[in-house]
């Protein structure tokens, strides 16, 4: 008996701390202060309000940055240990020497419609418009010319105008300055209950793409695996709740709340992703790797990045997701 207790001491000794019995780890995480309030950020939301992140012993400080430049610049000032970014600011990044690479899924093809002013129907109508974009690296950009193209606008038939994020491009329609603007999720559905029509959305031209990821130094990363480990698993946790129809009119509530939309647009919204499920959000907190690799496709067209493409594993490290059992 004396020898069974001991054994059995010993394999507790060796059996490792669950997260809820580990020590409370602080994470400094950057996300661009306007996608705070997007659709998007709604499983972080679901992770820190149902507990997940709690679960796995993980204390978030959110760390608003100023745009887009800062979400790789951050991470490799030391600022912030992980960072919430779109890719092809990633694959710039790293290509230009960063140290960042991409560790957690986020939205995988994030979905633009084209709204354009109430009496704008098509896309010929776009002819001699104004359409905001965003900047050339941007596949939201490269989208919305593809669009334009396939049917039958060339960059003559129309005024491009650079706003960087959904919210300026939604400004600019709605003073008039832009005919049309390419707009993420709720504010697309928000802009058609007030009258506004759609022309078109990127599922024409772009079926699948991984669009932001979580991204870490690899050197930080690989001293605290554990980490985003415990990470992956909280937003895996709050992707697979979103997803879950049971929990439809709660996500729908918390839509509502974090965002502008109002529940019936909260509820076009869920609809429009999983309704049938258009690969919108992951299913935990997986990467998408082919994913990453049109979007390393679409910058390589759109004349952004060079040939020969470089390889999406440059950027993607599977290493923890894999660890994890979410990838």
């Amino acid at each position: 008996m004396t020898r069974s207790i001991a054994l059995a001491l010993l394999a507790g000794i060796l059996i490792p701390l669950s997260p809820a019995s580990a020590e409370t780890i602080k994470l400094r995480y950057g996300v661009i202060a306007a996608s705070q309030r997007n659709i998007q950020n709604v499983a972080l939301t679901i992770a820190q309000e149902k507990g997940f992140l709690a679960k796995e012993g993980v204390e978030l400080d959110i760390v608003p940055l100023g745009g887009v430049e800062h979400m790789i610049e951050e991470l490799d000032n030391g600022h912030v240990d992980v960072s919430f970014t779109a890719m092809p600011y990633l694959i710039n990044a790293v290509l230009k020497g960063s140290d960042a690479v991409g560790v957690i899924g986020g939205p995988e093809n994030t979905i633009y419609s084209l709204i354009a002013k109430p009496a704008l129907k098509t896309y010929d109508d776009l002819r001699g418009k104004t359409v905001a974009v965003s900047l050339p690296v941007d596949t939201i950009s490269i989208a919305t010319r593809m669009m334009l193209a396939k049917h039958g606008l060339t960059e003559s038939d129309f005024t491009a105008k650079a706003l960087v994020g959904t919210p300026l491009r939604a400004k600019c329609l709605e003073s008039g300055d832009c005919d049309a603007a390419p707009l993420s999720q709720p504010e697309d559905f928000l802009y058609l209950a007030k009258g506004y029509s759609k022309i078109g959305d990127s599922l024409e031209v772009i079926s699948q793409l991984q669009f932001s990821v979580i991204a870490a130094r690899r050197a930080w990363a690989r001293d605290h695996a554990d980490r985003i480990m415990r990470l992956a698993r909280a937003y895996a946790a709050g992707y697979s709740y979103m997803a879950d129809q049971a929990n439809r009119e709660d996500v729908i509530a918390i839509i509502a709340r974090t965002t502008d939309a109002t529940p019936d647009v909260a509820r076009a919204a869920m609809a429009f992703f999983y309704d049938p499920d258009r690969g919108v959000m992951p299913k935990h907190s997986e990467i998408n790797m082919a994913g990453v690799s049109k979007v390393i496709e679409l910058l390589g067209l759109s004349g952004q990045l060079p040939a020969p493409l470089p390889a999406a594993e440059k950027f993607i490290d599977l290493e923890y997701l894999q660890k994890a059992g979410l990838q």
